[in-house]
């Protein structure tokens, strides 16, 4: 149980997996009293038990439909003898259920600017998908580099701040906005993690997902009876962006409803984007399009597992405060975690670590958090032990690894350095 004087670090932490409470979409980094429910409701929300659901009564129901026998195409099943026909089926069927929109061919990349900082060679950079607003991103990699290098897609956060994106983990200049200096310090121990992965030799590229900062939903963009009072915030402006992000978290179950109205999954969209930025990166001179991997902490381990399922070419994949269960979320945690992690009818087929699975026998690696408050501990465990016996019955045991950190939600340095030797081992074996 989490007792009631860990309540702020709670609120804190729960917002890098974008809570939505009850409907109010409480997702900010704000811990006063006045922006949340009262401490005892909250209180009883966070606790962990064998009888108590946050359906109620009709959470082991809920929980039972999926449970009586393994997801129909789990590679547990006896029947999957062949790796190769079970990757065949299984892929075809979670390309089906995430209904990947088509946003057309590899966008033309313009680069804005160039410069030299933390002993990197920074290239600011933007591209035009047939819809919505230009993606930006930076790139990173050492200055003194030559050759082909190995390239990493680093996928930012949610932290309940759609405002920012790539300068979540990057740091481009000494010019830093406090309240990235703050998400840094809370979540990865200080450090701008694609920096100093990019220090190690390699080509890192980080983009602003849809719909974080170069790409999220204007306010003058949509009309004015939705727009709650506010307009969009001036440029750096931390009150008006604390108000854009309060306002965009209650957004998120219109924006759901959207795409599952449209025929699509969040998840769906996010794959088409970031599959643009992995043609992009595996496309340039300077990266060896046969050594590329990804990663990210939380929103991004969510797409890190979501890329890594999907698409071979992601060679290494490390997913960070990640990974848990469907039952989990059914009987748990569903009101931790933003409306951009659900397939429809997905879990009859495949529990949410065999997305991961789907990668076998490729190199991955699973970073949790002992006492991450996002997740149940027992079903982090029992998600390590379904990826465990997929990797070992495909003879790839020697090529997964999960391990456990205490503390709560995060990628600190300690979880960095890990990730950072397990791309090296791979890449640079």
């Amino acid at each position: 149980m989490i007792m009631k004087n860990n309540r702020r670090n709670f609120l804190k932490l729960a917002g890098a997996a974008g809570i939505g409470m009850l409907g109010n979409g409480f997702i900010n980094n704000r811990t006063d009293s006045a922006s949340f429910p009262p401490e005892v409701f909250f209180d009883e929300m966070v606790m962990e038990s064998d009888e108590l659901s946050i359906i109620g009564s009709y959470g082991s129901w809920a929980a039972g439909l999926t449970e009586k026998e393994l997801p129909l195409f789990s590679f547990r099943r006896k029947e999957w003898n062949s790796l190769a026909k079970w990757k065949e089926a299984s892929g075809k069927r979670f390309r089906e259920r995430l209904s990947v929109p088509d946003i057309g061919g590899v966008p033309k990349v313009i680069k804005e600017r160039e410069s030299v900082y933390d002993n990197l060679h920074i290239e600011e950079l933007k591209w035009q998908l047939p819809y919505g607003p230009p993606t930006e991103a930076i790139l990173l990699k050492p200055v003194k580099a030559s050759g082909r290098l190995p390239g990493i897609l680093a996928f930012h956060d949610h932290g309940g701040n759609k405002y920012f994106g790539t300068r979540k983990i990057t740091r481009i200049s000494d010019q830093q906005h406090p309240l990235m200096v703050e998400h840094q310090k809370n979540y990865y121990e200080g450090r701008a993690w694609a920096n100093e992965i990019a220090k190690r030799g390699y080509v890192v590229l980080v983009q602003d997902a849809f719909p974080f900062a170069s790409r999220r939903v204007m306010l003058k963009d949509i009309p004015e009876n939705q727009r709650q009072g506010l307009t969009d915030p001036a440029p750096e402006d931390s009150e008006g962006i604390t108000a854009y992000n309060q306002w965009a978290s209650q957004h998120e179950s219109i924006m759901a409803k959207c795409l599952f109205s449209a025929g699509t999954t969040w998840p769906g969209v996010f794959l088409a984007e970031d599959l643009k930025a992995l043609d992009i990166l595996s496309s340039r001179e300077d990266v060896d399009a046969e050594r590329i991997g990804c990663c990210g902490l939380s929103g991004g381990g969510m797409r890190s597992v979501f890329l890594g399922g999907f698409d071979s070419r992601i060679k290494c994949a490390v997913p960070v405060g990640f990974m848990t269960t469907w039952r989990d979320l059914v009987l748990n945690k569903a009101f931790t975690h933003t409306w951009m992690t659900y397939v429809p009818l997905l879990p009859k087929e495949l529990d949410f670590p065999e997305i991961l699975g789907l990668r076998v026998p490729q190199a991955t690696l699973v970073l949790n958090d002992s006492e991450d408050q996002l997740f149940t501990n027992s079903e982090m465990h029992r998600a390590d032990d379904m990826l465990r016996k997929i990797f070992d019955k495909a003879g790839a045991g020697d090529r997964y690894r999960c391990s456990f950190y205490p503390g709560p939600h995060k990628f600190d340095a300690r979880m960095q350095e890990e990730a950072f030797g397990w791309f090296d081992k791979w890449f640079k074996g």
